[in-house]
């Protein structure tokens, strides 16, 4: 007896197709300087066409809003198409959620979208919010975990030599004040290993430990001017001289100089 084989159910291809959330939405012109009108291009003509590529036709499509149309493509639309402008108030356009001709025009098809003008995304601002609340919390927890040494030797960046004269309590406000406006610059300067020399290094020139030539290209012990080391062309002296202490040679003189300061 012959047995039938069962058919295989066709596989069917599933495209992904981006979801499509129907809600009012908001779009706003980049930059600083918005004007109090801004008519953006709605309508495709010969000197200035507004086009769109679909990728599932193979061709571009001219696209325009009407406000009594369903469908922003023009090959989609009537011959009773009534245009109508799309124009942006003190730099902000509110589209509603029963416009979706002009939502979809703006938010998927239009060329100026990410240059001109860009869409609302509150949960994108939310997620951007609280990365940099996240990184201020850290970094203000790290200011409040260091001691008044690496305090001194990552605010001496900013202030420069005016930090000699400043009390514990003025170092740690000033410090707190650093970590929450600048939290990202401030997490680099604690890790990096180049500050508390870089800090030493100032410091040793400050109490003529050691010296830095006028033309900012040698240093010398400050006792009897011997040379320590050349400064690489185009490199800030200290950062230099931070990166030489950590060499073979320059940890020896970096015992030398911790004796001398304390």
């Amino acid at each position: 007896m012959e047995t039938k084989t069962k058919k295989q159910p066709k596989k069917v291809e599933v495209k992904n197709i981006p979801s499509w959330e129907i809600k009012d939405r908001q779009y706003y012109l980049i930059g600083n300087n918005s004007p109090l009108t801004y008519v953006l291009t709605s309508k495709s003509t010969p000197r200035k066409p507004l086009l769109w590529f679909d990728e599932e036709k193979g061709y571009n499509r001219e696209i325009r809003y009407a406000s009594n149309q369903r469908s922003c493509f023009i090959d989609e639309q009537d011959g009773n198409a009534i245009l109508d402008h799309v124009i942006f108030e003190e730099g902000v356009l509110n589209v509603p959620k029963t416009n979706q001709p002009l939502q979809k025009l703006l938010s998927l098809y239009h060329s100026k979208k990410s240059y001109v003008y860009d869409e609302k995304d509150e949960v994108a601002e939310a997620k951007d919010d609280l990365v940099s609340i996240e990184v201020e919390m850290e970094a203000l927890n790290t200011a409040m975990s260091i001691d008044v040494e690496q305090s001194e030797a990552i605010l001496r960046v900013e202030l420069g030599s005016r930090v000699d004269q400043m009390s514990s309590a003025e170092l740690k406000r000033d410090l707190y004040m650093f970590a929450r406006n600048n939290p990202i610059l401030f997490l680099e300067l604690v890790n990096d290993d180049n500050v508390m020399l870089r800090n030493l290094a100032i410091k040793a020139s400050e109490m003529g430990v050691i010296v830095l030539s006028q033309d900012q290209r040698t240093f010398a012990w400050g006792s009897n001017n011997k040379k320590l080391m050349t400064v690489p062309f185009d490199e800030n002296p200290y950062s230099a001289f931070a990166a030489f202490l950590k060499t073979d040679e320059g940890v020896e003189i970096f015992k030398s100089i911790e004796k001398k300061l304390k």
